[in-house]
């Protein structure tokens, strides 16, 4: 059977999406490129926020409509787990429910809709966390010459605005004998790029009752990958960095001077109320560690504002603390009520005008200091992975950028994609820098 697999969401998401592929691949299923073609319409959907839920409906529901009688729809992924045979009401013609918990099944829901019991929606029980992984399949996400890798499933966390401990379950984490050789695999292959991902990369290993789990799987990894280029670290937990995890993050070549560490508020009152970290001058104090351990460390970091009870002066209050640290990356979003979530039982009493205001001011407040960072860069010598060129140019990523997120060096010369060049940085713009090859 012909399936059409498209992923919306967080890179987490597409390494779901594309271990769904790989069991449909090995059941002698194949991938095509457009809907038309397929008989199977599988959408990976996304459910964290209001915006995500709405593409996701809006995705499904355009297939829908254009189905044909011989062709099947499923929904899968966090907002099929989040609402479950709910989705039906805002998606009629939909064939099958397959949450986020159980993408493992997804041959199995193949096989019934193939052999035409189309009936019911196909679903199965709850589970309290992610299912284990299947024998064979690896927990990866290849674009280009960098891989996402995913070292750990659902959040033990409890933040009170966050959905994702109800879509996803409590912490889970994966073997390290897996991922290390998931990782090796990777290098081998000649990814240049191996980005490690999980709802809490620092809480890796708790569960398995390992001490310093996070900066211990680097060590292994790089042992057992010595030719990677980069390895980085995405979605820190605050107050959860380590003295060893810096330390290896110092001191282990490989690894990207680069650390996203999700902060949402500067103000001890409201990050009380949103359960998270309160302890602000902790927080300063471990950036001042990270600086010090490496003096030339990227530092990506995302608000929440608006939330409930966010006054102006605890607002004032996070643009100072933004001005003061000045991170290297921000990124803002406006409270959006979240359905079962602590939150969603305070009043939500900052008008949307208001948290649009707010989102705005902190956004060009970052954008100058984002600037002056990239102004900081102008001399440097840095390392380029190409990810495109055409029309005369090449566009790259540094240590300092993520994939996706954050932003560019642009070289006016075409050079090979998937290279890592030395290219020296000669323009800043507030998101991108500008660099000619050396």
């Amino acid at each position: 059977m012909r399936y059409y697999l498209i992923s919306l969401g967080c890179p987490k998401n597409t390494v779901d999406a594309e271990s769904m592929g790989q069991l449909l691949d090995a059941a002698g299923h194949r991938p095509v490129d457009s809907p038309q073609e397929a008989s199977l319409l599988i959408v990976n959907t996304c459910g964290f926020i209001e915006a995500a839920r709405a593409e996701s409906i809006g995705v499904l529901q355009e297939l829908a409509e254009a189905k044909r009688s011989d062709q099947w729809l499923v929904a899968a992924g966090c907002l099929s787990q989040r609402i479950g045979r709910a989705l039906a009401k805002d998606v009629p013609g939909l064939d099958g429910i397959l949450k986020t918990r159980r993408w493992m099944d997804i041959v199995a829901l193949a096989e019934q809709l193939r052999h035409g019991r189309r009936g019911p929606l196909y679903d199965l029980p709850d589970e309290g966390t992610v299912a284990p992984d299947p024998p064979g399949v690896t927990r990866a996400a290849v674009q280009g010459a960098s891989a996402y890798l995913k070292i750990a499933d659902g959040c033990r966390r409890p933040c009170a605005f966050c959905a994702i401990p109800l879509i996803k379950g409590t912490a889970h984490s994966r073997s390290p004998e897996a991922i290390v050789a998931e990782a090796r695999q990777l290098a081998e292959a000649g990814v240049v790029e191996i980005i490690l991902i999980a709802q809490d990369t620092t809480d890796y290993g708790r569960d398995l009752g390992l001490r310093d789990g996070l900066a211990g799987l680097i060590d292994d990894i790089l042992a057992a990958a010595p030719d990677l280029r980069w390895l980085r670290i995405m979605y820190a937990y605050p107050g959860a960095l380590t003295p060893r995890l810096i330390e290896t993050m110092a001191h282990q070549s490989q690894v990207c001077h680069y650390l996203d560490l999700p902060l949402q508020h500067g103000h001890p009152a409201v990050l009380k109320r949103m359960r998270r970290p309160a302890n602000v001058d902790r927080v300063r104090r471990q950036i001042e560690d990270l600086r010090a351990a490496m003096p030339d460390i990227a530092l990506r970091t995302t608000f929440l504002v608006g939330f409930p009870g966010e006054t102006e002066a605890e607002f004032a209050e996070l643009e100072a603390f933004v001005q003061q640290v000045a991170f290297d990356k921000v990124g803002v979003f406006t409270y959006s009520e979240e359905e079962g979530t602590a939150a969603a039982d305070l009043p939500d009493d900052v008008p949307l005008e208001v948290k649009q205001e707010r989102y705005e001011r902190l956004m060009a407040l970052q954008q100058g200091i984002s600037l002056a960072c990239n102004q900081q860069q102008v001399g440097r010598r840095l390392e380029v992975l190409l990810e495109g060129a055409g029309d005369g140019l090449s566009l790259g990523r540094t240590y300092r950028d993520a994939p996706e997120i954050d932003g560019l060096v642009i070289i006016e010369e075409e050079l090979p994609v998937g290279d890592i060049v030395q290219a020296r940085i000669v323009g800043a713009l507030e998101y991108d820098l500008i660099g000619v090859p050396e």
